[in-house]
């Protein structure tokens, strides 16, 4: 069963019964996991393992797992430090700060594909302006050649540990004040602006391969009155001015920011005709069900398919234990720790 275009959450920490029928569904194409879904590393695998054995191909199963206060998982894995932390070390010693973060990603990565989830939606390439509460120490820094280099080796550690990367907020959250979870934020600089500061990570990134981008639900009217995920313009701009090739996702279509779009069907549906590939919905299970069962006009087409093949990687070492008999992921643990 080809892989649908909604990602969905779960309440717990092994799969209800009508969970299991949802997943099912055609217009499901992955699993969205949070710390509620979480036990153990033993748990977190027997449940991944559970949602792949459903169907063929498997579904994806992502979490937000980007170090710092963003990190589902702790017990038995590695704390990742805030991005932050390798911006400040970007300041002493940048050589040192890309092997720390080459380290970050690989020992983030190789920990989530030891327990079978495919990705983790990470890294935040928004640039640290001041204003913005809700990505904060999230951001490297505030310059965009930093947040570029230092971002570009976290991907690169990911690859290195066996995992696709999806580098968020496209086009860039981190000059608004207001979060879009709980507000629609707007950010009113001209495009010559953002295009010279913020899109910068974006567009080498993409350069360099990058497997999909989640943009943001933030206004940016200089450009288009809606927020860019669900913005025709803005994702043509992703597409075309910069060449983006990979898979688009969009944010949660929960948020504040998403819901001026109407009922969840009008959002989902705005979301795909605006170029996004993938649906997120999150702690909203009612609308979860009718979002499924609503898109049937949205199935995917062969390209979003090969995108979101492109987001699997090899088969990952069978377990936490087995992966810290590698050198290699003793060597780069020993890097995140002094950054930490």
């Amino acid at each position: 069963m080809p892989r649908g275009r909604v990602l969905a959450d779960l309440a717990g920490a092994w799969l209800a019964p009508e969970e299991r029928e949802l997943l099912l569904h055609p217009q499901v194409g992955g699993v969205i996991l949070f710390s509620r879904n979480f036990e153990s590393a033993a748990q977190l695998a027997g449940l991944v393992s559970v949602i792949h054995e459903l169907r063929f191909p498997p579904l994806l199963v992502a979490v937000d797992h980007e170090g710092g206060r963003v990190q589902r998982f702790r017990d038995g894995f590695t704390r990742i430090p805030p991005m932050r932390a390798l911006g400040r070390e970007w300041e002493r010693d940048e050589e040192l700060a890309l092997t720390a973060s080459r380290a970050c990603g690989y020992v983030l990565a190789s920990e989530l594909r030891a327990c079978g989830v495919d990705l983790s939606f990470a890294p935040v390439l928004d640039l640290d302006h001041g204003p913005s509460g809700v990505i904060g120490d999230r951001a490297f820094h505030r310059q965009p050649d930093a947040v570029a280099a230092l971002a570009a080796a976290l991907t690169r550690g990911m690859r290195d540990g066996g995992m696709a990367a999806c580098a968020k907020h496209f086009p860039g959250h981190g000059y608004v004040a207001a979060d879009s979870h709980v507000d629609t934020p707007v950010d009113p600089r001209p495009l010559a602006e953002i295009e010279r500061e913020d899109i910068v990570p974006f567009r080498r990134l993409a350069a360099a391969g990058l497997e999909a981008i989640m943009p943001a639900h933030v206004v940016y009217p200089a450009v288009d009155s809606a927020p860019a995920g669900f913005s025709r313009i803005w994702l043509d701009y992703l597409r075309k001015r910069i060449g983006f090739a990979g898979l688009i996702f969009s944010d949660d279509l929960s948020m504040q920011g998403a819901r001026a779009y109407g009922g969840v069907i009008e959002r989902g549906m705005a979301a795909i005709e605006a170029g996004c590939d993938m649906l997120l919905l999150c702690n909203a299970p009612d609308d979860l069900r009718a979002l499924v069962e609503g898109m049937e006009k949205a199935r995917c087409t062969p390209v979003d398919a090969g995108r979101i093949k492109a987001l699997n990687r090899p088969a990952p070492a069978a377990s936490l234990q087995s992966l810290a008999a590698l050198g290699v992921y003793r060597s780069f643990l020993d890097a995140v720790k002094r950054i930490a």
